[in-house]
């Protein structure tokens, strides 16, 4: 028995080493993207904003690695500016979501009879329509803009979480932890934070961290829509937008920003599928 057992746990431990690889490494790359995004300022070889009409579309260059706008000013500083709206307007709008819906989920998970059922039926009003479609209406109505499209993707992300949150809870309710717990005396809210949360926030911070990069998607295409960040405000969406109608004659100006948004969501969603597989015991050896 011994000496089966052997290749399996010699397979597992290979497993746990590159679950464990892949985790240093992908979080190094987003904490990298994540610092280059709080400190672009000090980052970009030129202003952003600064026009030059006289060096307009000027093409890639050790001057300009990424070639110059209709406006002559430097796509590369654009680009890392950029990153600042796009990534923390993305991870605001994921935080928000899986807080709201987290918060409705456990809510109906714990009190349950007819508030579950109105607010899942809610929920499932809100996932009948397409994601995206439902968005663009909802950030029309409300009149564009990076803040209202945050608003508009906030309202159709949040039933996912809240699901998610509500089985949770309602797996944990009646374990025999929690029932020790309320005959001890523990009230309501300290049951809540101390033994409901602690116990469902791990599958919930997975489905939050794999959703970074179809958000900040989801987002990129408001904005390229003109239903996001208006110009000149740098973000990688509206600037895809601004530049669409040169894509045939200047197509660096375009293919910018959209490989900064094809990078990032690359990070973000092998760190998702990272944290993912290092959260599922089989992974870890256990």
């Amino acid at each position: 028995m011994t000496a089966m057992r052997e290749p399996t746990v010699r397979i597992q431990k290979i497993r746990k080493d590159t679950v464990r690889t892949r985790l240093i490494i992908f979080g190094a790359l987003a904490l990298i993207l994540l610092l280059c995004s709080v400190f672009c300022e000090h980052l970009t070889p030129y202003d952003p904003y600064l026009q030059d009409l006289k060096n307009a579309k000027a093409p890639p260059s050790p001057e300009h690695l990424f070639g110059t706008d209709r406006y002559g000013r430097d796509m590369l500083s654009r680009v890392i500016v950029g990153s600042r709206t796009s990534i923390f307007s993305t991870l605001l709008l994921v935080g928000i979501v899986t807080a709201l819906g987290t918060m409705v989920g456990v809510f109906c998970g714990w009190h349950g009879k007819w508030i579950d059922t109105v607010l899942m039926r809610i929920s499932d009003m809100f996932l009948a329509f397409p994601g995206l479609v439902f968005a663009m209406a909802v950030a029309g109505v409300l009149g564009g803009g990076l803040q209202n499209a945050i608003i508009a993707l906030v309202a159709i992300s949040w039933p996912k979480y809240a699901r998610i949150a509500r089985s949770q809870t309602l797996a944990q309710k009646e374990t025999p932890y929690l029932n020790a717990a309320r005959l001890s005396g523990s009230g309501t809210w300290k049951m809540i934070f101390k033994h409901i949360l602690p116990n469902i926030i791990g599958p919930i911070l997975v489905t939050s961290m794999l959703d970074i990069g179809t958000m900040m998607m989801e987002l990129a295409g408001l904005s390229f829509l003109g239903l996001g960040a208006k110009p000149p405000t740098a973000e990688w969406g509206s600037m895809m937008s601004d530049a669409r109608s040169l894509l045939s004659s200047v197509p660096w100006v375009t293919l910018a920003p959209g490989f900064a948004i094809f990078v990032s969501v690359m990070i973000f969603n092998l760190l998702g599928d990272t944290i993912r597989d290092y959260a599922d015991p089989k992974s870890r050896g256990r």
